[in-house]
């Protein structure tokens, strides 16, 4: 089992003065020592769940399918998807308060159902996030990178970039957890500015030149004539996926809880503010996106409809300008996943329910980050590029966006089912009486978001792919209940200032 001894705290500043006392105070009655260093201010929480959301990086990998199967039109999805997903930020933030511990929803099940109901929520969460750091860096080298500096299509490239961009990134996410945050601020500030600067210039260039219609956001464009566009799985709903795939993770502000200063505070209104924020500056973006075609069957044609828009309004320069930003921002997230999976793996590591849980669980005495964990990351990623081919890689990432809906449905089912019982933290984030309706809203909307994403036909191998991964945690799990079983049934700490008297 976890090591539960108590960390010496100051009782002005908390461990080491790294943070404040209840921060510390959470992390023990947790059954846990203080061994992550505390460093990350509010906006610094915020930036690593709004980095990892990346709306322009999910607009600029997805718009292309929005044009092609539901037309300009499909943009206004996204405001849908966007309140749906508010919804859900609120309710995981209520978790975020009362429980901030690496490991999030991993945490929460263990403490407030059982020790086994907590490993499954871990190892999907393990699942996600592993893909994602894959999944963000090869679109970072294919998509942003690659065209930046002239290359052509070439997957073997793309897995070679791939590479060492992982690299890289498991370097700094290991020296410092500052680092990263720096670098996640950075990245937010680039794509904020970004989002805001080309909106504006994109609806001056359209006034000034008169290229482009508003008409276009009511246009089905390419997709007119399509006979199955308002079906079940059709175009229309299709078109929801971009929210839906890009409106995700902002849960992990949760994950890098341990590290966040007044954490019962910080993370939950990091979770919500990230996916409000990017929901509002996402559907702009769109919009000055949208009136800016100037001929949808092209720009619908085009392998970059986002570039091509750029390139057709503004000039090469801003494409080049675009695809720096882009580039910088694919960075960001992916050092924002590899950190909140580390994290996740460290989590369950020091508790006994992962593989090789007494190295993983190991945290650098110098740079106070879980070194071995990170590396697994890497590791694993390096795996996945070299052992999968192109189709088989495709599909993985593709049911990684069933993942994360699935881990949401099941933290609200969790919270619905525990809710009563709940204790409330003066002066930490709380709906009050807004959280039943805001509660069963949320399920109802995670519902609806995994009907779209299984309904279309297309998806058959993606939920395959999600059931396999499933099937071998299972295998893992039946190992543990036979070899460790007491990992599964017990579990550290002291969780009577959650739970109501």
């Amino acid at each position: 089992m976890a090591d539960v001894a108590q960390a010496p705290t100051d009782p002005r500043n908390g461990e080491g003065g790294d943070g404040g006392a209840d921060d510390a105070d959470s992390v023990e009655l947790g059954g846990y020592r203080q061994e992550l260093k505390r460093s990350l201010g509010s906006f610094q929480v915020f930036a690593i769940s709004f980095a990892f959301i990346s709306v322009a990086v999910g607009i600029f990998g997805t718009y292309d399918d929005v044009l092609r199967t539901a037309g300009p039109v499909g943009i206004w999805l996204w405001p849908v998807a966007g309140a749906g997903q508010i919804l859900v930020a609120l309710v995981v933030a209520q978790f975020a308060a009362r429980i901030p511990l690496s490991g999030s929803s991993y945490q929460w099940a263990s403490r407030l159902a059982t020790p086994k109901v907590g490993w499954g929520f871990g190892w999907l969460s393990f699942c996600f996030l592993a893909v994602a750091v894959v999944a963000i860096d090869n679109a970072l080298a294919s998509q942003a990178f690659m065209p930046l500096v002239g290359m052509g299509p070439d997957e073997d490239a793309a897995r070679v970039i791939t590479l060492v961009v992982l690299l890289v990134q498991t370097v700094l996410a290991i020296v410092s957890t500052r680092i990263v945050s720096i670098i996640n601020t950075a990245a937010v500030g680039v794509e904020v500015a970004l989002v805001v600067v080309v909106s504006i210039a994109l609806a001056v260039a359209v006034l000034v030149t008169g290229d482009g219609a508003a008409g276009n956001l009511t246009s089905r464009g390419i997709a007119a004539h399509a006979p199955d566009y308002f079906a079940v799985g059709g175009g229309l709903m299709l078109a929801m996926i971009m929210g839906l795939a890009t409106l995700v993770g902002f849960d992990s502000a949760a994950n890098l809880a341990e590290e966040a200063k007044d954490a019962h505070r910080t993370v939950p209104r990091a979770i919500v503010g990230s996916v409000v924020a990017a929901a509002v500056l996402g559907m702009l973006f769109l919009i000055a996106l949208t009136v800016a075609i100037e001929d949808v069957p092209r720009i619908s044609a085009s392998g970059s409809p986002v570039a091509a828009i750029m390139r057709d309004q503004l000039g090469p320069v801003m494409e080049r300008v675009l695809l720096v930003a882009i580039t910088f921002a694919f960075f960001g997230a992916g050092v924002v996943a590899m950190a909140a999976c580390a994290r996740l793996v460290f989590a369950m590591a020091r508790d006994g329910r992962f593989p090789a849980h007494r190295l993983m669980r190991r945290v650098s005495p110098r740079t106070r980050t879980p070194v071995p964990a990170t590396v697994l990351i890497f590791v694993l990623g390096v795996v996945l590029m070299v052992a999968l081919p192109g189709a088989a890689l495709l599909e993985l990432i593709t049911a990684s966006t069933i993942l994360p809906a699935l881990i949401y449905g099941a933290t609200i089912i969790l919270y619905l089912a525990v809710r009563g019982r709940l204790d409330r933290k003066k002066g930490a984030f709380d709906l009050g009486r807004l959280e039943l309706p805001v509660a069963v809203s949320a399920l109802v909307w995670t519902l609806v978001a995994l009907f779209v994403l299984v309904s279309p036909r297309e998806a058959l191998v993606s939920v395959v792919v999600v059931a396999g991964l499933l099937l071998v945690g299972g295998v893992f799990f039946l190992v543990m209940l036979t070899v460790d079983r007491e990992v599964l049934e017990t579990e550290p700490g002291e969780m009577s200032e959650v739970f109501r008297p």
